[in-house]
């Protein structure tokens, strides 16, 4: 069995994305020993993935430095996987297993895109908006491919754009959400004119692209992979040949370490107090698992929790307007881009909804809770554990999400075994 490492830090940060490296930059600042933990190569999370892009001047470079002139220890490519006691969290990388104990903790654990279940959608070639955009980043070719941008959010536009600067033919975008919930959502954003900007910015790149609201994919058809997609634009269907179908429903938050621990959650988010305190004792949380708010209150957020975990309330007071007027934008994401109820109807009764066990529609439908689901059709047992299917049966079913426990990810058995001893350990004192 690999050798285990064991650290300790005065205040432990895990997620290296934007909230996450503002929280340990602050930490930092105020003399204490901060780790910052990452399950990729290199910090930065899927927004400042690919190099910081944005030249040296960016906003992403300055905290990138910020962080390396602070001293915080940064552990990347380690995925937390279980916490064997208070204090104590277990993590697993290529090189063996990592022992992390901490004081206080700062959970910036980010979201994921939410797909929701449609006839088609486990096509090679059907894949979420953000993430085709990490693959082209990492070099997937997309020059001359027919790229059809579909589901909700803000993403949606941010991802045609990078997209079309990269030479993909993108023929349309579908937006889920109605005319009248985007003219809204205009309308408010003139409480919040760098977002204006970064939305004109964002129509010049997108060009004559057309966007069509009140529309989302029906099915996605090919024999191998995608070959065209059967859309939902003005109550007609219509079909559009395609190489790729980008397609994610806004964003779900990332809150299974949050559980283990047993921190509250309200609505889906974790419940937090004016310092991102949450319910347990020691732990902070910032960022998207609080509330979709974007980059912006991700970084307040950030600032506010890595200030409070190092002891250091004044400075943490200081930021509270500030984050404020930020969640006025999460309110305005959240109810703009709601999923309308026709999206429950798109899958039939043969569309896979867990793709790890192969479980379709149909077998899910006598089922009450997303417990009995898991007990009679495994489905969430798969190596995603619940992180695609969960948030759809959530929306299909309205199932609460619950018996979150380790290991959170798929870890080497010797790992799971080596936690299994130290509990027992425990448990024995």
């Amino acid at each position: 069995m690999s050798r285990e490492v064991q650290q300790a830090f005065d205040v432990l940060v895990i997620g290296g994305g934007p909230a996450g490296i503002a929280a340990a930059v602050r930490a930092a600042e105020c003399g204490v020993r901060v780790g910052i933990v990452d399950d990729n190569a290199a910090l930065g999370g899927q927004i400042w993935r690919g190099g910081l892009e944005g030249g040296p001047t960016s906003e992403a470079v300055t905290w990138r430095e910020s962080l390396r002139n602070a001293g915080v220890t940064e552990l990347c490519g380690k995925r937390i996987f279980d916490s064997p006691g208070a204090g104590v969290l277990r993590a697993e990388g290529s090189d063996g297993l990592c022992e992390l104990h901490y004081r206080n903790l700062v959970l910036a654990t980010g979201a994921r895109e939410r797909f929701l279940p449609f006839p088609g959608w486990t096509l090679p070639n059907v894949m979420g908006a953000g993430g085709l955009q990490a693959m082209v980043k990492s070099g997937l070719p997309i020059r001359g491919k027919r790229v059809v941008v579909a589901g909700t959010g803000p993403l949606l536009i941010a991802v045609a754009a990078y997209l079309c600067k990269h030479g993909a033919d993108i023929p349309v975008i579908c937006e889920q959400a109605s005319w009248s919930s985007l003219v809204q959502f205009t309308a408010a954003l003139m409480r919040h004119p760098g977002k204006i900007f970064q939305g004109m910015a964002l129509k010049r790149d997108i060009g004559g692209i057309p966007f069509v609201a009140n529309s989302w994919p029906l099915e996605a058809r090919g024999r191998h992979s995608l070959e065209n997609v059967q859309i939902s634009r003005g109550g007609k269907c219509e079909s559009i040949e395609c190489d790729y179908l980008a397609c994610g429903f806004h964003l779900v938050p990332n809150i299974e370490l949050q559980l283990l621990l047993g921190c509250q959650i309200r609505g889906g988010y974790v419940q937090v107090d004016e310092y991102q305190r949450t319910t347990v004792d020691g732990v902070f949380c910032a960022g998207e698992p609080t509330s979709i708010g974007g980059l912006e209150l991700s970084l307040i957020e950030g600032q506010v929790a890595g200030f409070a975990a190092a002891g250091d309330a004044a400075k943490a007071r200081t930021l509270l307007g500030q984050r404020r007027k930020a969640q006025s934008f999460a309110r305005t994401l959240d109810r703009t881009f709601r999923l309308r109820p026709e999206l429950r109807s798109l899958a039939s009764s043969e569309t896979m909804i867990c793709r790890c066990e192969d479980v379709p529609y149909s077998r899910l439908q006598g089922h009450t809770s997303w417990r009995a689901a898991k007990l009679h059709t495994r489905c969430g047992m798969g190596p995603c554990q619940g992180r695609i299917c969960g948030p759809a049966t959530q929306f299909l079913f309205k199932w609460n999400l619950d018996s979150v426990r380790p290991p959170i990810f798929p870890v080497r058995v010797e790992s799971l075994a080596s936690g299994m001893e130290q509990r027992e350990a425990n448990i024995v004192q």
